[in-house]
């Protein structure tokens, strides 16, 4: 047996892997700077931890467990699952994400409640407007918030929402769109968790945006397939909708000449939700548990439901 991992890792961080492996050989590789030599690695390794390239899982017979270093798993969804699925495991990040993500989502709230966003561009041009803005700042307090999953980013977001006394509602698969619609005309903010399925693409399209009211904001922190982003730039631009913060979108890196950069009261967190200085020690801790469990014979967390699409 062979581990093979693919994560930006510290010194002190690799020792503690080989510490875990004990007499397994361990292979270190860069994400996204995948060599030949690190290809062959793969090859070659029945473990891997890290987002490896989807094809070289179709080209390794060896592999019997894949810890991913994301919770999402878009990118591998094109592979056919009901073959791999029966000699490898995927595992992802399911959970462990929860505190950044959430914290991102109430950081971006804040924001465009309170105007820090607008008030940072006119800092930059030394533009002192403090009349015309303070009229407009709004409050969270006691705002109904409607939360699109009910996984733990949602609930620890409806923890961080609670000091502020906000109505919270989650949106899940066993409610129906009509449930949903009528939500819509009451919600003051719109918080967007959903994995990328074939019943979330395009859930939030035209129609069901124009049933927001005109100031409410809109979060997506799950996947960009979740919005209509034409729609969405329309709506903002038209005064149809208070704003959005949009850590997700449907092409990533969003390419330079997208709408969405120039769109008003918008906030793009660049898929950075997820991030934080302890995410390498969070990965491990996810992985280190899972690996003491394949050693032992004993059954996964987080394994990937091909057949659900997360």
């Amino acid at each position: 047996m062979s581990l093979y991992v693919e994560l930006a890792l510290t010194a002190a961080e690799r020792q503690r892997v080989r510490a875990l492996a004990g007499d397994v050989p361990v292979w270190f590789a860069q994400p996204k700077e995948q060599t030949g030599r690190d290809a062959e690695a793969f090859a070659a390794a029945s473990v891997a931890v890290g987002n490896c390239p989807p094809e070289w899982l179709t080209e390794t017979g060896n592999l019997r467990w894949l810890q991913l270093s994301s919770m999402g798993i878009d990118r591998y969804l094109e592979l056919d699952w009901s073959k791999l699925g029966q000699r490898i495991t995927v595992t992802n990040l399911s959970g462990t994400f929860a505190d950044p993500v959430a914290q991102t989502c109430l950081a971006g709230l804040l924001a465009l409640y309170r105007g820090t966003d607008e008030l940072a561009r006119l800092g930059e041009r030394r533009a002192w407007s403090k009349e015309p803005i303070r009229p407009r700042l709004r409050l969270l307090t006691g705002a109904s918030v409607v939360i699109l999953g009910a996984g733990t980013i949602a609930r620890r977001l409806a923890e961080l929402l609670a000091p502020f006394g906000c109505r919270v509602t989650f949106y899940s698969r066993r409610m129906s769109l009509a449930e949903l619609d009528a939500l819509l005309p009451e919600t003051d903010v719109l918080v967007g968790l959903l994995p990328g399925t074939e019943e979330t693409a395009g859930l939030l399209d035209a129609a069901r945006l124009a049933l927001l009211p005109a100031d409410a904001i809109l979060v997506n922190a799950g996947r960009g397939s979740l919005v209509d982003e034409d729609a969405l730039v329309a709506a903002l631009r038209e005064g149809r909708l208070g704003g959005a913060v949009l850590d997700v979108t449907s092409t990533e890196p969003l390419p330079p000449g997208h709408p969405l950069w120039s769109t008003p009261n918008t906030l793009l967190t660049q898929h950075t939700a997820g991030g934080s200085d302890q995410e390498s020690g969070q990965i491990l801790e996810v992985f280190e548990d899972n690996w003491r469990r394949f050693v032992a014979g004993e059954p996964l967390r987080n394994v990937v439901r091909w057949s659900r699409g997360y």
